[in-house]
């Protein structure tokens, strides 16, 4: 059975511990044949709505993590295109060939209804197991961030294709908090509006949490 799961909650360090709890009691064993880390996981098909994401702190002093890290994740990761010793990072694929950032902020500048504001993540070529014949391709977790402003709020929906529940997903959620806010003051900036961050909604096939991870998630 693939089990699907829908997580309501309040604020980041809230979805983290409902996601860890689901998985961890109601999760499924899935051994992983191929990718990073060949092992057990428990994992579900998740969703998951974040009423209030503003809210700090947006990390729980338990998670892996610390906000100089989500820090270095918003601007590095997912704002700026700049690119040095990684393959890629999400920002880099939102900023090049197409800067979608850029254009999204014209958007919105222009039109607040427009429902066509979509960051494309994944590109065709990562269906590919290996982009040459030595070196094995590890396509992104997350793949499209999609938007909408609605009642003066701009709301975010991501899809990953996979994703560690315990160590990725407080930085993660974190993350795109801030790049939120960041989008959204800039469109505020050009547009004269007083816009403000609303929901973050994501979806993932795969939210997991791996077998050397379990007694700490215990």
């Amino acid at each position: 059975m693939l089990r699907h799961c829908l997580i309501k909650a309040f604020d980041c360090p809230d979805a983290w511990y409902k996601v860890l709890n689901e998985i961890w009691f109601n999760g499924e064993i899935f051994k992983v044949g191929y990718g990073s880390e060949i092992t057990e996981t428990k994992k579900l098909n998740l969703s998951i709505e974040i009423s209030n994401p503003e809210n700090r702190p947006l990390l729980d002093f338990m998670a892996p993590c610390d906000l100089d890290y989500v820090n270095w994740y918003a601007l590095k990761y997912l704002w700026s295109g700049e690119i040095d010793e990684e393959t890629y990072t999400y920002g880099y694929r939102m900023r090049d060939p197409v800067d979608q950032v850029e254009e999204a902020i014209k958007r919105y500048t222009e039109e607040i209804q427009d429902r066509q504001v979509t960051f494309v993540i994944r590109l065709p070529e990562d269906i590919k197991k290996y982009l040459d014949k030595d070196r094995k391709h590890e396509p992104p977790c997350l793949s499209l961030i999609d938007t909408e402003i609605f009642n003066n709020k701009l709301h975010l929906t991501c899809y990953f294709r996979s994703w560690d529940a315990y160590a990725g997903l407080p930085a993660n959620i974190a993350g795109i908090q801030m790049f939120n806010e960041a989008l959204v003051s800039e469109i505020n900036r050009r547009s004269g509006k007083n816009f403000t961050t609303g929901k973050l909604i994501f979806h993932s096939k795969n939210c997991h949490i791996y077998e050397r991870l379990y007694p700490l998630v215990e």
